[in-house]
């Protein structure tokens, strides 16, 4: 039996390709922007390493706001920054 490859995303934080399941996604979906994570909720998603220095350069240097074509709210950050605390996955 073959094993499947996990696709590779890049971070927007520091810009480095990872396996998507060692990432935070965030999706914008008809103008709504938030967290997914299942991983599999329809709309652009943008991906983030699941520390704390990638999460705060992807929030300094506007990451999302530039993958997601939209304006992202700090409600949505501070998610991704509770997610981070309890160890999600």
């Amino acid at each position: 039996m073959e094993i499947k490859e996990l696709p590779l995303r890049k971070c927007v934080g520091c810009n480095k390709m990872f396996p998507k399941n060692q990432l935070f996604r965030v999706v914008r979906l008809d103008g709504d922007v938030r967290v997914d994570l299942s991983y599999k909720a329809q709309g652009r998603g943008a991906y983030v390493c699941r520390n704390e220095a990638c999460l705060a350069l992807a929030e300094k240097k506007k990451g999302f706001n530039r993958a997601l074509k939209t304006a992202v709210s700090p409600e949505v950050i501070s998610n991704l920054y509770m997610e981070l605390e309890n160890g999600s996955r």
